[in-house]
């Protein structure tokens, strides 16, 4: 048995179920560190281990994972469409390949690029509302006890379609299609050619281990971030302002404007060792997950027609 994406495009109940168990795997165990890479890229100073220590003693340890609820709760959906849009187009891309083997790199790539232009439909408002969480400052210690302004995702999604309609909600939309395309295109592309280096074969019998899970999904993860770091810098920035406060940029190419400016080359890289540190834990964590679930599904699902069959002879 086979275990590629591209061979479940009609098993859609099995894709989602083992989408979510990759993306919860990956929000959860990243999570933290996503919370500090926020903070690093939306101006505050210091080491990744000093935000830590200074979140941890002035908003207590819980403040790691304000706003998890919001990707959290759209992440079995989310994940699910990404590997199934995968599934298709990665197929669609390569129509000369045999069913029977694995699309072609530049089938994957092609097949990625599409994926991560679609998405982007799904993750901007998800991120929007996940960045502004991150950035809500609860100073555990003052005296006055200063309360939030909002108490979680739902409150903070219902906040900006009231005050900036749906063109708030979809902000950022075009710098996040500009990261993501390309970014999963070399995504898709440097797991699947590093678990064949790793594991010669096992693109088309699906019999790669766990460690080559681990380490094709992690470094597909570093490397995608590598690529996209930069945008994702500015994306961070123009998604963190809201009405409720005077405008800092007018627009993308603005954002870029100033904050180079102002803070030099240097800030477009600012937070990239917590960025690729998160993204080895959770891209590995989220291919393991993935494939582990899909394997005792059809491992399951195969027990059970086997022992259906059994059955129908035993009468």
């Amino acid at each position: 048995m086979d275990f590629w994406p591209e061979f479940l495009a009609s098993s859609w109940g099995k894709e989602f179920v083992a989408g979510g168990f990759g993306g919860i795997a990956g929000i959860v165990s990243g999570y933290p560190l996503d919370t500090i890479r926020v903070r690093q890229q939306s101006c505050t100073p210091g080491s990744a281990f000093n935000i830590l220590r200074h979140v941890a003693a002035t908003e207590g340890p819980l403040a790691l994972y304000r706003g998890m609820a919001a990707p959290l709760a759209s992440v079995t959906f989310q994940n699910a469409m990404v590997f199934q849009i995968y599934a298709v187009l990665s197929r669609a891309f390569d129509r000369n390949a045999p069913a029977s083997d694995p699309p072609s790199y530049k089938g994957v790539a092609l097949g990625g690029f599409g994926t991560g232009a679609l998405q982007s439909l799904m993750l901007t408002p998800v991120e929007l509302v996940k960045i502004r969480l991150q950035l809500q400052q609860r100073n555990i210690l003052d005296n006055k006890k200063q309360k939030t302004s909002c108490k979680g995702p739902t409150d903070v999604a219902r906040n900006i379609f009231r005050q900036e309609g749906w063109r708030g909600i979809y902000r950022g939309l075009t710098i996040t299609v500009l990261r993501d395309a390309p970014a999963h295109g070399l995504y898709f592309w440097t797991y699947e050619y590093v678990r064949e280096q790793l594991h010669p074969g096992c693109r088309k019998n699906g019999q790669e281990s766990f460690r080559t899970m681990l380490i094709a999904g992690g470094l597909a993860g570093v490397a995608s971030w590598i690529c996209c770091y930069p945008l994702d810098v500015i994306k961070t920035r123009f998604q963190a302002q809201s009405q409720s406060t005077p405008l800092r940029y007018t627009g993308i190419v603005d954002c870029f404007r100033r904050s180079v400016k102002h803070e030099g080359y240097n800030v477009l890289w600012r937070g990239l060792g917590t960025a690729v540190a998160r993204a080895f834990v959770v891209n590995g964590a989220i291919f393991t997950a993935y494939e582990t679930a899909l394997r005792c599904l059809f491992i399951n699902n195969n027990n059970k027609v086997h022992a259906n069959i059994q059955t129908e002879n035993a009468f």
